[in-house]
């Protein structure tokens, strides 16, 4: 590789951080049984939602990133500051549950992956061991060591792009299920689509993009005047982001969805069971890629899930925040982390099932997402907020199309 391509690339991996995080974390553990379930039920019917969800994602992740720039306030600060304090403890009351039982079921998911590595090691002890792990580094790394290591460690995640090659595939069956939706008006189908959106169109990550990117600039020490170059850059890297979620979410459905589906497991409901179920279909390989991914996907998204729930507390009382602040600099915040993740590990030791948690999750999702999309449109589009940097009419199309698609979600859930 020459010396001015080597040079784009560093450059290039430079500008991303924040989005890659983000859409990285998007693909946590309780995704992936989602996206398993689907491939193992209804084969590669629903390939196409990874086409469909992804500029939806990347446009309210653009506009959640924008604020963040533009405000120099996470979410939750921007609406203490412009709307009325009920509409916050509104989404403070939903956000809270949702994500601490998303927490429960990806910490449970890492216990049981690392117990079929090490069968001899009980899946509660690995449980504890990746709470507490994580809990230290959180609070002991500063946030530009932790912002590394994660953009790193979504690498680990590309185990996901080779998995369906490990077996013989259809290509003209891949391609028409990708590009021709199909769409079967049964309960199971429009279950897993709600899901499918529930789990890639998810209010702590509208959260999260938003404080990082505030995070992001205070990390470089001085404040940034907001210009397009540094909005393309915020654009680039988000779109990166959401792009390597949709991709995840895509493979991750091919494979179960022709490695299980054609083998008649047609039932998933957690991610230790789709990588047990393609160990003698796929071969070890393909097993351990499977489990070792799961692991790094949930060492990247409980930070994440943690760090947004934290920014909302801290921005709701007026706590000093930040990940680039030492622990007794913001005890409050830090303490909102480690709480979050150890009640979230308390709920496998409550008869709280993982897929139980992954069901009220993705209803609180379904019914906070709808009204913090309507937001954050709005705030795009308020020249009072963002000045010459509120939304352009394609950003807009798609932003409201995800408010439809999210509000349609909603009444199918209370339906089903």
């Amino acid at each position: 590789m020459s010396g001015k391509k080597k040079t784009a690339l560093r450059k290039f991996w430079k500008m991303i951080g924040p989005g890659l995080v983000t859409g990285a974390s998007d693909d946590d553990p309780s995704g992936i049984a989602t996206y398993s379930q689907a491939g193992a039920a209804f084969g590669l019917a629903t390939l196409w939602t990874a086409i469909v969800a992804f500029p939806l994602m990347a446009a309210i992740q653009q506009m959640c990133a924008k604020i963040g720039l533009v405000t120099s306030h996470g979410l939750t600060g921007t609406l203490k500051k412009h709307y009325p304090k009920p509409i916050l403890y509104i989404m403070l009351l939903f956000s809270f549950p949702a994500i601490i039982m998303n927490i429960g079921a990806d910490i449970a998911a890492m216990g049981e992956v690392g117990n079929l590595l090490f069968p001899a090691i009980e899946a509660s002890f690995f449980s504890v061991f990746f709470t507490v792990l994580l809990i230290f580094l959180i609070i002991y790394l500063p946030y530009r060591k932790i912002a590394s290591t994660l953009k790193y460690l979504c690498i680990v995640m590309l185990v996901y792009f080779v998995v369906p090659f490990l077996y013989e595939q259809d290509l003209i069956e891949i391609l028409k299920a990708t590009f021709i939706p199909t769409v079967k008006f049964d309960k199971e189908f429009i279950a897993i689509l709600v899901g499918i959106l529930g789990t890639t169109i998810s209010p702590y990550l509208f959260f999260w993009q938003t404080s990082v990117e505030v995070e992001e600039t205070r990390s470089k020490k001085k404040q940034l005047v907001i210009n397009k170059k540094i909005i393309y850059e915020m654009k680039t890297d988000v779109d990166f982001g959401m792009t390597f979620s949709a991709l995840v979410m895509y493979f991750i459905i091919l494979t179960t969805g022709t490695v299980l589906y054609n083998s008649n497991i047609h039932q998933i409901d957690t991610v230790e069971e789709a990588a047990m179920a393609l160990k003698p279909l796929a071969g070890n390989l393909a097993y351990l890629l499977f489990a070792i991914g799961v692991i790094s996907t949930g060492l990247i998204a409980i930070p994440v899930l943690g760090g947004s729930l934290s920014y909302i507390f801290a921005e709701t009382f007026g706590w000093e925040e930040g990940l680039d602040k030492k622990f007794h600099e913001a005890k409050g915040f830090y303490l909102i982390i480690a709480v979050s993740l150890l009640l979230g590990l308390s709920l496998n030791y409550v008869g709280i099932s993982p897929i139980k948690a992954l069901i009220y999750t993705a209803i609180l999702y379904g019914i906070t997402a709808p009204v913090l999309i309507g937001i954050i449109l709005h705030i795009s589009n308020n020249k009072k907020i963002m000045g010459d940097y509120v939304n352009g009419i394609w950003m807009n199309i798609l932003g409201f199309a995800a408010l439809i698609i999210m509000l349609i979600t909603s009444v199918l859930l209370f339906f089903i």
